[in-house]
């Protein structure tokens, strides 16, 4: 590979990474919105870098080991694949528990994330009793019934952990589809569990949406 062809291969590379970070919603499949801005930033940089390379006079001689090509793996795998977000198979792959809920003792509030009705949930606060709420979510089977899903990441996708709320007193609605489910918390029955469960929901409504844009959680 010659300096010119490294040059095109940044050009391309930063090119794909402006298009799914600057023109698209695509990089949140793949890492926390927060890293927009240094996304395109380094699209841009490598863009700039690519086109100086690529119009610099070449000198005899100037190779590049072969290897260097694979760096247009990524492009193909975005451009030609396309790896949607994380859903059910990743959840139900995931062999440890989340972290710890953070009692929340806030005001309650209709619409809640996953992590905010489980952090309700195991704690002391008495906010979610008796109070509809909404939750969104994709749905994911088992044979005892299913969970409405959302994963949470901290930097990446390679990261994600899985948030669950049982949904109880509606069907399950088909495997990896998006919904907003409105309904209210089932309390314990024998008291705040030591070891993780997912909480519960008691459906009154369930709406199939779009899945969003940014489908995965953040912890706040």
């Amino acid at each position: 590979m010659n300096r010119q062809a490294q040059g095109w291969l940044l050009v391309v590379l930063g090119a794909t990474l402006l298009s799914v970070s600057a023109f698209s919603a695509m990089y949140a499949n793949y890492v926390r919105t927060g890293f927009r801005p240094a996304l395109v930033t380094t699209g841009a940089i490598l863009v700039a870098l690519g086109l100086a390379a690529a119009f610099r006079r070449r000198r005899p001689g100037q190779h590049a080991p072969r290897v260097a090509w694979l760096l247009a793996a990524p492009v193909f795998a975005i451009v030609l694949i396309a790896p949607p977000a994380l859903g059910s198979y990743a959840a139900r792959r995931q062999t440890t528990a989340p972290p710890p809920a953070t009692a929340y003792t806030g005001p309650p509030a209709a619409d809640l994330t996953l992590g905010e009705f489980i952090g309700r949930a195991y704690g002391t606060s008495t906010s979610l009793a008796g109070r509809p709420v909404r939750l969104t979510g994709f749905a994911v089977t088992s044979g005892r019934g299913w969970h409405l899903t959302r994963m949470r990441i901290n930097c990446c996708a390679a990261d994600a952990l899985a948030l669950e709320v049982t949904v109880e007193g509606a069907p399950a609605p088909p495997e990896d589809s998006w919904v907003r489910v409105t309904g209210t918390w089932v309390p314990w029955k024998n008291g705040i569990p030591r070891d993780y469960t997912p909480p519960a929901i008691a459906a009154t409504e369930i709406v199939r949406i779009e899945p969003p844009a940014e489908p995965y959680e953040e912890p706040t």
